[in-house]
Parts: C-alpha cells; sequence; structure tokens
C-alpha cells in the first residue's frame, strides 16, 4: 500500500511539473518547431528582447499586479481587522457577500465590469484594469488575514494599552508582527491573482493595450512563438525565487524562525 501510494503521489507530481519542465526545455531548444535533436540555444530569449509588444504587454502586468498588491492588501488588512475586533450592524452580511467574487465565475464579473464602467462614466484603460483586480483581490486578502487574526485575540492589543500605547502603536508594534506571515500570504495571493488574470484583463483593456496574459493568447491565436517560452522561464524562476524567499523568512501556519 505505501509503495502504491509513493507511485501515485510521483504520477500526480508528474502530470504538474512535467508541462513546465517541457516548456522551459524547450525555450532554451534551437528549433522553432521543437525538433530533435534538441540544441541548446538562448536564441528565444535574444528575440523576446527585440518583442516590444510582448514586453510592454509584461510590464503592464507587473506594475498593475505591483499596485494591486499594495491597495488590495492594504485595505483588505483594514477591513480584516474591523471584522475582527469589531461588531457593528450589517458585518454578518457584509461577511457574506466576500463569497460571491471568489465563487462567480470571471467570465460574468468581467462583463458586470465592463458593463458598469461604461455606465459611470470610467471606461477602459489600465486604471480600469487595476480596479478589476482590486475588486477581485480584497475578498482573498480579507480572508487570509482574518483566519491569521483568528490566532491572536485583542488581549494582547489590551495589554499594550494598559502600558500606555495608543491604539495606532498597538498596531505597529504588537499586531502588525503577528499577522505578518499572513499579509505576506494575503499580499502573494493579491498579485498572483492580478498577475495571472485573463478575463478581467482583456474585457477591461482598450485597443493597443494589453497585459501579459492577454498579450499570449493574441500571439497564440496568430501563430505560436517559443518566445513566449523564454517569458515564461523567467516569470517561473522569478516567482519560484520569491517565493522561497518569503518562505525563508515566514513558517505560514506555525511559528516564525
Amino acid at each position: 500500500m505505501n509503495s502504491f501510494c509513493k507511485a501515485w503521489l510521483g504520477l500526480v507530481l508528474a502530470f504538474l511539473y512535467l508541462p513546465i519542465l517541457v516548456m522551459m526545455v524547450m525555450a532554451f531548444n534551437q528549433s522553432a518547431l521543437y525538433e530533435f535533436p534538441f540544441t541548446f540555444d538562448l536564441v528565444w530569449f535574444k528575440a523576446l528582447i527585440s518583442n516590444e509588444r510582448l514586453l510592454q504587454a509584461s510590464l503592464n502586468s507587473v506594475w498593475i499586479a505591483l499596485a494591486n498588491t499594495v491597495i488590495a492588501t492594504t485595505l483588505g488588512t483594514l477591513a480584516a481587522l474591523a471584522f475582527a475586533r469589531y461588531e457593528f450592524r450589517g458585518k454578518t452580511l457584509l461577511q457574506l457577500l466576500l463569497l460571491p467574487p471568489i465563487t462567480i465565475p470571471w467570465l460574468i464579473i468581467g462583463t458586470a465590469m465592463l458593463i458598469f464602467f461604461f455606465w459611470s462614466g470610467i471606461g477602459r484603460g489600465l486604471h480600469a484594469i487595476l480596479l478589476g483586480h482590486v475588486a477581485l483581490s480584497l475578498p482573498y486578502v480579507i480572508v487570509v488575514v482574518g483566519a491569521q487574526l483568528k490566532n491572536y485575540g485583542p488581549q494582547l492589543e489590551e495589554a499594550a494599552a494598559t502600558l500606555g500605547a495608543s491604539p495606532v502603536e498597538a498596531f505597529w508594534r504588537v499586531s502588525l508582527p503577528l499577522i505578518a506571515p499572513g499579509i505576506a500570504a494575503a499580499a502573494a495571493f493579491a498579485f498572483a491573482v492580478s498577475f495571472d488574470q485573463f478575463v478581467i484583463s482583456y474585457f477591461l483593456a482598450p485597443p493597443g493595450i494589453s497585459t501579459l496574459p492577454v498579450e499570449i493568447y493574441t500571439s497564440i491565436r496568430k501563430g505560436f512563438t517559443p518566445e513566449i517560452n523564454a517569458i515564461s522561464t523567467i516569470i517561473l524562476f522569478v516567482s519560484m525565487g520569491l517565493m522561497l524567499l518569503v518562505a525563508r523568512n515566514y513558517r505560514f501556519g506555525g511559528n516564525r524562525k
């Protein structure tokens, strides 16, 4: 039974990571048609440097994801603190309203946002994409930070208050260090949701401006190019490096080293 479980786990891991490994290997293959034998070459990384559309779309995705991370993490953390520390009318209803943006298909949300933004005069553009990404990311941030806050009651903040700390000082010196792993995890969620978001970006992007997922989709429709493998490999290395950096500093679900 133990051998079967190990074999099954190996098959699952191979199913998940083998396509990614093949993509990374083909990014370094000289052939544009994935022909063998494999010939190591950086030709597609060099071609990526001159692909202005793909690079600009990548920059758009990065700055939108970063801005979304800052805004959604800040607003979501404050909202999670309000839910965890205060009682007010409509609290239960507001908590329930956090679930629909997570469960409703993004196609429906994208259509609704497109109609609402045109009706309200916001229109389409990078600003509209950012607003849409913040709206999608907020529930994830509130849920993740809220889960972290449940591990720490208000007793420590009350103890700090009895020692003369103001509410702001109690938050910065007591609460924030304790919930920092949850905030870091929520920020990672917010960045991933924004950077990987295709539907909202596709609906709200104006002509001539796109994000990386939209540009990749457009490129694949016209004809696949190994330059997509090259930029995907770069993104994978960067994202894995950031994940390892965060994991090195925080033990999510446990105590900090």
